[in-house]
C-alpha cells in the first residue's frame, strides 16, 4: 500500500463464547455495515477498507460477498462513487479463529499476513496502522449505527440512554436464563433488568448471584 494512503478497517472478529452480535448485522443487513463505512472513509480521505470476519461465520461472509457486489454495480462503492471524485474499495479478510486477534493491532498484523501479536501503543492505529497508514479501525456496531444517526440525526441518538453513555447497546444473552436471545438495550440499563425482566430469570426459578460480562476478557458481575 502506498504511503500516506489512508484505510478503514471494520473489526467482524467476534471471538467471546456466546456473542454473536456483529453475526447478526452482518447476516441481515450487510449493506448497513459498508454504508457507514463508505462515510467514515469519506470523513477521513480513506480510499481503501476491509472487513476482518471470523471464517466461522460462513453465511455473514457469503452475505457481505454479495453486499460488495451490489454496491459496486450501483455505485455505492468502487470508483466516483455516486458521480463524485471518491473512490472506496472494501475487502473481506477472513480469520481463522485466534481469538487474540480481536484485539485491533493483532488484527491488523493478521490482515499484513503476519501472526496476530498484539504491540505496545503508541503509536495507535490513526498515527500508524496498516501497512504504517493511518487506520480508524471499529467494530461492525459503530459502522452500522451511521446511517441511522445521519438520517434521523444527532439528537435522536443522544435522547437515548445516560447523559455520559448514548444511545443503544445489543448484548446476546445467553446462559442459564428463560429468555435467551439477541437483545437491544438503551445505555444505562442495568444487569438486573436484563437479567431478571427480559431474560425472566433462572428457568428453575434459583436466584441469579453473578453474571458475565464480557466474555473472557470481562470479569463477573453482581446482579
Amino acid at each position: 500500500m502506498p504511503p500516506g494512503r489512508k484505510v478503514v478497517v471494520c473489526n467482524a472478529d467476534e471471538g467471546d463464547p456466546g456473542a454473536y452480535m456483529d453475526r447478526s448485522v452482518l447476516e441481515s443487513d450487510p449493506h448497513r455495515v459498508l454504508e457507514g463505512m463508505a462515510i467514515a472513509a469519506y470523513a477521513v480521505g480513506a480510499n481503501q477498507g476491509y472487513i476482518y470476519v471470523r471464517g466461522e461465520y460462513p453465511l455473514a461472509i457469503s452475505h457481505l460477498q454479495t453486499a460488495i457486489r451490489q454496491a459496486k454495480r450501483h455505485g455505492v462503492l468502487g470508483s466516483q462513487i455516486f458521480d463524485s471524485p471518491f473512490d472506496f474499495r472494501v475487502d473481506l479478510r477472513i480469520g481463522a479463529g485466534a481469538f487474540v486477534c480481536g484485539e485491533e493491532t493483532a488484527l491488523m498484523a493478521s490482515i499484513e499476513g503476519r501472526r496476530g501479536n498484539p504491540r505496545p501503543r503508541p503509536p495507535y492505529p490513526a498515527e500508524a496502522g496498516l501497512w504504517g497508514c493511518p487506520t480508524l479501525i471499529n467494530n461492525v456496531e459503530t459502522f452500522a449505527n451511521i446511517a441511522p444517526i445521519i438520517r434521523q440525526g444527532a439528537d435522536w441518538f443522544a435522547a437515548i440512554g445516560t447523559e455520559h453513555s448514548k444511545g443503544t447497546k445489543v448484548f446476546s444473552l445467553t446462559g442459564k436464563v428463560q429468555n435467551a436471545g439477541l437483545i437491544e438495550v438503551p445505555m444505562g440499563i442495568t444487569l438486573r433488568e436484563i437479567v431478571e425482566d427480559i431474560g425472566q430469570g433462572t428457568p428453575d426459578g434459583t436466584t441469579v448471584k453473578a453474571v458475565q460480562t464480557g466474555g473472557p476478557s470481562g470479569g463477573m458481575r453482581s446482579c
